[in-house]
């Protein structure tokens, strides 16, 4: 499974942003996929995510309200749209892929983009 993200850019505070993440391989059912993101001096954290069905979706609390994950299996493409942006957001994203039947937010046994950066100006 390779993944790929774009998108990403500077944007001034209360900006939207949407990244993609574009999946390739032995792709098949039960994948699910999450967003990610380290900001520069701190580890990676879990952003959102949704599982294969896309009827299961779970944020982390900084961006619950202001961020939405969303997928299309026939283009095998993740979306994560990033509305009302603050510069605490500023960090570098990154896709992430497992076979799961749900999401998940450990960073361990994952699939990764090379991630893409996203800057967010006061």
């Amino acid at each position: 499974v390779q993944l790929a993200e774009s998108g990403g850019g500077l944007v001034p505070a209360g900006g939207s942003l949407r990244l993609t993440c574009q999946l390739s391989g032995n792709i098949f059912g039960n994948i699910a996929v999450t967003w990610f993101r380290q900001a520069a001096g701190k580890e990676r954290e879990f952003v959102g995510g949704v599982n294969w069905e896309a009827d299961r979706e779970d944020y982390a609390d900084a961006v619950k309200g202001r961020f939405t994950v969303s997928r299309d299996n026939v283009k095998k493409m993740v979306y994560l749209q990033m509305d009302r942006l603050k510069p605490e957001d500023t960090a570098v994203y990154y896709c992430a892929a497992k076979f799961s039947r749900d999401v998940f937010k450990r960073l361990d046994n994952n699939y990764w983009g090379q991630g893409t950066q996203v800057t967010v100006s006061s």
